[in-house]
Order: structure tokens, then C-alpha cells, then sequence
């Protein structure tokens, strides 16, 4: 072998090497990951190396995404006596959780309301944007070239013109279509800022970030420091014409009042700095003309892989355990980890009423095989699976013993948990709650059980394809 060959292998050999150090020795993976890692690399050294190098980690540099901006920012001081309040609750524990993750506390006085349908919520956005007086400001995940996403560009271009500061994130990935229209120049011709939410750049940029897939799957509009909008709805129409044969899509958005807006502005304002956007920090310190004169007790949990343990599945596990009678989960995608699958057939088993509802068609043939893969555990735990019948089911939420409730832009799978930033509202209040909770009623009467003995007559093939899959989640 030649001089130069030596060299080459002996390179090769090294990095691959150090490759499988790093998988073994990284922090915050669950020993199956690790060991799926390491085996792919074992296996198959050069494929298992560079998918590691793609796929493997989320190294983000500090100071772009980091701890470091959110550091900087100014927090209100706790409000002693909403902590207080939620202290002699049944379901402290989650909300105390729920601080450690962007040390934003619990506040009081929020009033918050829920669209009838995706239509009306864009009625709703539309309306407070036009009532706007200093600033909107808008992430999003997909955003189409539709009814509804040109309805609210051209809100948009009205509020920038009138001399609104009009700020916009939008990913890179989920809305790159928009990005490239000329809808988009229109909006930065208008004095709209645009900024696209994680930009891919060239290969040895997403290599230095770790993966190549990292989103910001936030979805909120705030206004004036006085309304936010917050749910699970992209700026498309229902019928989501870039996967019509799922369609309608059904999802749920939440429009709120009070101090819980300036808690979602802190986490546009970070997401926008980190973006290469200039210092808008001096927002967080503008106040709402006016007090929402509500008595909803929320809390603002905004999670991604630049934290240091899984926020958002931690969060999510920690609301279960508190549950006491009742558990309605909605999700499209459900991914669970071992915390979070735990946590469900534990509740169920203790005699919680634990009642899951997905959607029966799912656009991801992974997700659709890797959750039903779970369908048995769940079901043999005493837990109700319920499938959407007529569209994508894709509303988040949560609603424990019809009096505390979750909701945003996470999934139950691990795209949000490890490699998403999400957004959500965790809050106390039972008129509210049971809004939701009749939503989620809603979506039971259009919606099939899935039975014990449907599982049970799975085929071997359709067993071997669904385990086959969820062996695989953590990987990805």
C-alpha cells in the first residue's frame, strides 16, 4: 500500500474513531440511542460516520441560538401571588417544572379565547393586525401561497405601511417556497423585517450545527405586547394544498390577553436575536395599554435543542404524573420516549381515564407505523385510542381533570422533543379547560376506537414494519 493510501486510512480510521467515542461518551441520550449509534458505526463505519456527522448531535454555536442571548434578555419578577395560587393546586408540580426551562413563571390576570376553526383563527389574526399600533410580530413554520397565507400578507403590508414595525420569522425549511415568492419581496419592499428562521447556508455550516434538520416549528403572532396567538396552525388554508389527499387539516388556535402575550414576546425577541436581528430587547419593556381584566393563571414554555435536557418531554411527563382522574391527549405525530410512554400507561394503569386521539390517515408513513407500534402497551395499560376520521388531525393538546390544560406547536414525538423549537401555554383554569376539552369532544364523535382485538390481529409483517420503525426513533 502506498504512502499516501496509509495516510488516507489511518485518517479515516481516526475519525471514525473519535466519532464512536463522541456517540458513546455524548450527554443527554437515552443508553438506546447510544447504542444504536454505536452499532451503525460498528457496522458500517464510513455510511455510520457521516450519518452521525449529519444526523447524530445538535451542535449550535452559542451565541447564534443559545443561552447567551436568552441570558441577556430582562424577566419580569415572579408573581408571588400566582405561584402562591398555583401552590395549593393539585398540579403545581408541572408549572414549577415549567420555569426551570426559560425561567419564566406562572402569571395571573390572562384571558385567553379559542377560534371556532383554522378560517376563523385567521379572521381573528387578520383583525388584530389591522388594530395594530406599534409593532406585530410573527413565526411560523409553513406559510403558502393561499387563501390564508395571502390573506395575511396583505395584513401584513397594511400594518407596514401605516408605520407599524412589522417583524417576521419564518423557517427556512417549512416555508421555503414563500421565502422564494414574490409575495415575500413584496413584504420587504412594504417595510416589512424578514428574517427565514434557520437558514441552511452552505454544507460546512450544517455541519458545524450537528444536523441538517433542526426547525423552528413555533407558530405565534404578538401584538403590541397585548395579544398573542398560539397553537398549532401554519398560514395555510385547510385543505393544505402541498398534501391534499390529507386534507382538511384540523387544528386549534388559542388567542390570549395579559401578561402570558409579554411572556411570548420574550421568546419572538430571543428567536429574532439569535436570527442576526438587530437588539429589540426594549420591547419586553414596553407595557400594554391595558390590563385583559382576565383570571387565567398561564405560563409560557418555549423548548429547542439548545437546552441542556429534554424540556419539552420532561414538561409533558411531569403534567401526566399530576393527573388525578382524566387525561384527552391530542397529537398528530406520537413518537414517544421512554419517559413519555411511561408516564401515559402508568396513568392509565393507576385508574386514570387516559384517552389518546390520532389521526387515522397520517402524511408520515413513519410516524403512522412507529406510534401504532405502541398502540398495544397503551391499550393493554387501560388507556382509550381514539383515530380522526375526516382530515389531519393536527392540533397539540392536553387537558388534565378538565381544570389544567397544554397547548402549542409540540408533538408527543421526538422531532419536537430533541431537535424542534416549540412553543406552548401551560395553564390553570377550568372555564378555558373545559373550551378545550370540548374541542377535543369534537374530534371524538368523528373519530374510530381502536380496539384490543384490532391490534391483536395485526399481521407479522405490519408488526415486524411498525417495532422495525419505533427501533429506529431514537436515532432520528
Amino acid at each position: 500500500m502506498r504512502p499516501f493510501h496509509l495516510v488516507l486510512t489511518a485518517i479515516v480510521v481516526i475519525i471514525e474513531l473519535g466519532v464512536l467515542v463522541r456517540a458513546i461518551v455524548r450527554p443527554h441520550r437515552e443508553p438506546a440511542s447510544r447504542l444504536a449509534w454505536v452499532i451503525i458505526i460498528v457496522v458500517a463505519p464510513v455510511i455510520g460516520t457521516i450519518l452521525y456527522l449529519l444526523l447524530g448531535e445538535t451542535r449550535m454555536r452559542r451565541r447564534r441560538f443559545g443561552q447567551i442571548v436568552d441570558a441577556a434578555l430582562p424577566r419580569r419578577a415572579p408573581e408571588k401571588a400566582t405561584v402562591a395560587k398555583l401552590r395549593r393546586s393539585a398540579h403545581n408540580a408541572p408549572f414549577a417544572l415549567a420555569q426551570s426551562v426559560n425561567r419564566i413563571g406562572p402569571t395571573g390576570g390572562n384571558s385567553a379565547s379559542l377560534a371556532a376553526d383554522s378560517d376563523s383563527a385567521i379572521d381573528g389574526m387578520v383583525a388584530d393586525i389591522d388594530a395594530a399600533e406599534r409593532h406585530v410580530h410573527l413565526t411560523t413554520y409553513i406559510w403558502l401561497e393561499d387563501g390564508n397565507g395571502l390573506r395575511m400578507t396583505a395584513a401584513l403590508v397594511r400594518a407596514a405601511s401605516r408605520g407599524v414595525r412589522v417583524r417576521v420569522l419564518a423557517d427556512a425549511l417549512g416555508s421555503h417556497r414563500f421565502i422564494r415568492s414574490e409575495h415575500w419581496r413584496d413584504l420587504k419592499a412594504g417595510g416589512a423585517e424578514m428574517r427565514p428562521a434557520l437558514p441552511f447556508g452552505n454544507l460546512l455550516r450544517l455541519l458545524l450545527r450537528g444536523r441538517v434538520d433542526l426547525r423552528n416549528h413555533r407558530k405565534s403572532l404578538v401584538i403590541d405586547n397585548r395579544v398573542a396567538w398560539v397553537g398549532s396552525q401554519n398560514l395555510a388554508d385547510p385543505q393544505f394544498r402541498i398534501k391534499p389527499r390529507f386534507a382538511p387539516w384540523v387544528d386549534i388556535m388559542t388567542r390570549w390577553e395579559g401578561p402570558v402575550a409579554m411572556d411570548c414576546q420574550f421568546l419572538f425577541v430571543s428567536d429574532w436575536m439569535s436570527e442576526g436581528g438587530e437588539d429589540i430587547s426594549a420591547c419586553l419593556g414596553e407595557r400594554p395599554h391595558k390590563s385583559s381584566g382576565g383570571a387565567i393563571s398561564a405560563q409560557v414554555i418555549g423548548t429547542g435543542p439548545i437546552f441542556a435536557y429534554d424540556a419539552m418531554p420532561t414538561c409533558f411527563a411531569e403534567l401526566i404524573h399530576s393527573v388525578r382522574e382524566e387525561l384527552v391527549v391530542t397529537t398528530p405525530y406520537f413518537v414517544p420516549d421512554e419517559q413519555l410512554l411511561y408516564a401515559l400507561t402508568s396513568a392509565a394503569r393507576r385508574g386514570v381515564r387516559t384517552i389518546l386521539i390520532f389521526p387515522k390517515r397520517n402524511d408520515s408513513h413513519f410516524v403512522a407505523g412507529a406510534s401504532r407500534s405502541y398502540y398495544d402497551d397503551l391499550i393493554k395499560a387501560g388507556a382509550e385510542i381514539f383515530e380522526f376520521r375526516p382530515g389531519l388531525l393536527h392540533a397539540k393538546t392536553m387537558v388534565v381533570d378538565r381544570t389544567v390544560a397544554l397547548i402549542g406547536s409540540a408533538n408527543l414525538d421526538r422531532r419536537s422533543f430533541e431537535l424542534n423549537f416549540e412553543n406552548n401555554i401551560l395553564f390553570s383554569d377550568a372555564g378555558f379547560a373545559a373550551e378545550i376539552r370540548a374541542r377535543q369532544d369534537a374530534y371524538i364523535a368523528e373519530a374510530d376506537p381502536v380496539t384490543a382485538e384490532e391490534v391483536s390481529h395485526c399481521g407479522l409483517s405490519t408488526r415486524l414494519w411498525q417495532n422495525a420503525l419505533a427501533m429506529l426513533s431514537p436515532l432520528l
